[in-house]
């Protein structure tokens, strides 16, 4: 081997020197390289893999009992799609599996993994409409595991429904702004669309894990799909335009602390079992006969009471309510004192005699 020394001094300076200057010419190139607008990678065909496979590779998933119907119904449809990759497709009822592999005529080396992903997505109840997508260029697949990340039950449960809204609006809302397929099943969230969408998915359904509204998260989206349409704004950093939400540390009601009882060394007294009950009443001691005529007795007793009970109950129902007493109204007789009502008789008299001059 060469030690450092071997080589001279001016070559290695030559060499670095070299190297920094590449890099840097390499960096520029990169800056200023830009993709055309509509271009699409060309399509692999099977012109392109003449030979095939040389090994076989195969990939296997369990479904639930719930799923095994749907499967059965469209594992044709299934068959049919992988046979235009040449791979093979097996559902195993007994065993409760699904399982693709290659053959030798398989010509896309990647169309496996497809595979292996539609078998997941049907195994956690996609749609097979939606899973069939997988093969498309530029669409992928992503499972979010949710149920590991909140320990208490009730909040994982209330934190899943805020994902999915009131008759699903959230989801749909999220589905639009990111353009991806995704269904929230059980402890997992299966997302399908592109790489942009599959990242901003996956945000909003960890933050919503995390405590955080997805009404946050969809209106900074709304925000950057604004703001993707204005091309002055394409080099700019748009931390400006976005909302900026304080987390607000509500104040949660103490619970009461337990008195903790005054430490002793010896256990607590051992419950009594049924046997030593019946040994203290005395009842262990009597015939099977006696024990039985006894238990019919206990349970006259309380069918009467009960009977008794439900009597009462009909009977309040029979009962009329009382009538209220209506009191009689007494006229009040009033003295009338006849001289200064003689005297009106006499003025009125008056009035009209002297209308009847005039």
């Amino acid at each position: 081997l060469a030690t450092p020394a071997a080589f001279p001094s001016s070559l290695a300076f030559k060499t670095e020197s070299q190297f920094r200057k590449n890099k840097a010419k390499m960096s520029k190139e990169s800056e200023t390289l830009e993709v055309p607008v509509g271009w699409k990678e060309p399509e692999f065909k099977p012109e392109d893999n003449k030979h095939g496979m040389l090994d076989e590779s195969s990939f296997a998933t369990l479904f639930p009992k719930y799923r095994e119907k749907y499967l059965q119904e469209c594992w044709t449809i299934v068959k049919n799609k992988l046979s235009e990759y040449k791979i093979e497709g097996i559902l195993d009822l007994i065993e409760g599996s699904m399982t693709v592999k290659t053959s030798r005529r398989t010509w896309d080396p990647y169309a496996i993994l497809n595979a292996r992903d539609l078998i997941k997505m049907l195994a956690r109840s996609v749609p097979i409409e939606q899973a069939v997508r997988i093969f498309e260029d530029n669409t992928f697949c992503d499972i979010i595991k949710i149920g590991s990340m909140v320990r208490n039950r009730e909040r994982f449960v209330k934190r899943r429904q805020r994902l999915v809204g009131p008759n699903g609006a959230t989801l749909k809302a999220l589905e639009l702004l990111t353009g991806c397929y995704i269904l929230v099943q059980g402890n997992t969230t299966t997302v399908l669309g592109s790489h942009a969408g599959l990242k901003e998915a996956r945000k909003v359904i960890l933050d919503t894990m995390k405590n955080i509204h997805p009404v946050y998260n969809i209106k900074s989206l709304m925000i950057k799909r604004e703001l993707s349409k204005d091309p002055n704004l394409k080099n700019e950093s748009w931390d400006r335009f976005l909302p900026k939400f304080k987390r607000k540390n509500v104040k949660q009601k103490r619970k009461p602390r337990k008195e903790k009882k005054p430490y002793t060394p010896f256990p607590p007294p051992q419950p009594e079992s049924k046997v030593d009950k019946e040994i203290a009443s005395g009842e262990y001691f009597l015939k099977e006969a006696e024990r039985k005529r006894k238990k019919d007795e206990e349970r006259k007793e309380k069918q009467g009471v009960a009977t008794s009970e439900r009597k009462q109950k009909r009977a309040r129902s029979l009962i009329p309510p009382q009538e209220k007493k209506v009191e009689e109204k007494t006229s009040v007789t009033k003295d009338v004192d006849v001289e200064i009502l003689k005297m009106k008789v006499k003025q009125s008299k008056l009035k009209t005699r002297k209308s009847q001059k005039s």
